[in-house]
């Protein structure tokens, strides 16, 4: 078993295209790291970086103490899962599993070992005679898992494994691979771009954007405080609700389009760069969830929106509102890791905002509402930068 580092990792083209730039990542043993960001934005090619599938233009990557920069991707002792199934529809399932082994001409009967012992983690045990054409998807996909399993590899790398099951089956599968992650215990990098699967899955999430690593942290930690507008607009469905808004002059209350709301003390106590925006413009943060359809408190403390649409989704409802804040959308980030300036939205641009309340709420297109914020849950971003305002 073995930890996987970059340091420094650069990849750029031929045609000067830079893909990855200046990447830094620790995976250490046992853990599961996922690599999340929208198509384009680099995460496959850290993977095929990793496998050596793909030549680093600068930096380190280490597989436990080694440098495997110019190490053949076979020596590098790494197995992958892919997007695709690739198996051989003439082989049974039992042969497609230890296909590996045979061209590593492993004896047959420690290959029947292994085969066995792969089996019965990913429960193919009753299957092992059937081929392809008889398994489900979620089947298939276990067999590539187990394809991978019995070569006993010191990591694991899987590139968006589930992307091709419906709906239902890769929530069955997100808990499989973690399950499955978790009883083999050796390091995984796994790369998709739906943040739901990293949430779940992830004991860290790193989230890229354009060949810069944008943050790398725990799961929860990723959702409480991002630390640019684009991660806050990336983690979460919905996702966090960005405006324009602004701070007086003597920090005590919110300026939300032309409402103000008051802020606690201990706002700025957990947000202490926020001292440097006395009377400045920034953009604030709301998740939905934090917002509530406000029942006669204090009307400092709430906001006035307009219905637009409400989504009733049995468990809760999310109601879709508009305010004369403008909302905020995320720009690309620059080479240096920024988050990315940040913009209001266009006039004509669609510019709602959601909040997720409790499904028998009586709210219909068309009401004034007044929500209530959470206010210490509230997070700030600087306007020109994208990025989080705390220390």
């Amino acid at each position: 078993m073995a930890s996987i580092s970059l340091e420094g990792v650069t990849k750029v083209y031929s045609n000067g295209a830079e893909a990855v730039h200046d990447l830094t990542l620790h995976i250490p043993d046992g853990q599961l790291m996922v690599i999340v960001g929208p198509s384009g934005c680099g995460k496959t090619t850290v993977l095929r970086m990793i496998a050596g599938h793909e030549f680093i233009t600068g930096g380190i990557i280490r597989i436990g103490e080694q440098i495997v920069n110019d190490v053949a991707p076979r020596d590098r002792d790494i197995a992958m899962v892919f997007q695709s199934y690739a198996l051989y529809p003439h082989m049974s399932v039992a042969e497609n599993i230890g296909f590996p082994l045979r061209m590593q001409e492993v004896s047959r009967s420690e290959i029947k070992r292994r085969v066995k012992e792969a089996a019965d983690i990913l429960g193919l045990t009753e299957s092992l005679d059937r081929k392809p054409a008889q398994l489900s998807g979620g089947q298939r996909q276990r067999v590539a898992m187990g394809r991978a399993i019995v070569r006993e590899p010191s990591a694991f790398l899987m590139d968006e494994p589930l992307s091709n099951l419906d709906a239902k089956l890769r929530v069955q599968m997100r808990a499989e691979v973690a399950r499955v992650q978790r009883r083999i215990g050796v390091a995984t990098v796994y790369v998709t771009h739906d943040q739901t699967e990293a949430m779940t899955l992830g004991d860290s999430v790193a989230v890229m954007r354009s060949g810069v690593l944008q943050q790398c942290d725990a799961p929860q930690a990723l959702y409480d405080r991002p630390a640019s507008t684009f991660v806050a607009g990336f983690i979460g469905s919905p996702a966090m609700n960005l405006l324009e808004g602004g701070l007086s002059a003597d920090l005590g209350s919110l300026r939300v389009g032309s409402q103000l709301i008051s802020l606690p003390d201990d706002v700025v106590v957990t947000h202490p760069g926020l001292k440097r925006y006395g009377g400045a413009p920034l953009i604030v943060g709301i998740r939905p969830e934090d917002l509530s359809v406000a029942g006669g408190q204090d009307a400092r403390t709430v906001l006035e929106a307009d219905v637009e649409l409400v989504e009733a989704l049995g468990s809760e409802q999310l109601i879709h509102f508009r305010t004369d804040a403008r909302v905020v959308r995320a720009e690309s980030p620059g080479v240096d890791g920024a988050g990315g300036a940040a913009r209001a939205g266009e006039p004509g641009e669609p510019a709602t905002s959601v909040a997720r309340v409790e499904p028998r709420q009586q709210v219909r297109p068309g009401d004034r509402i007044s929500l209530l914020l959470s206010s210490d849950r509230l997070e700030f971003f600087d306007r020109a930068t994208g990025l989080a305002v705390w220390e």
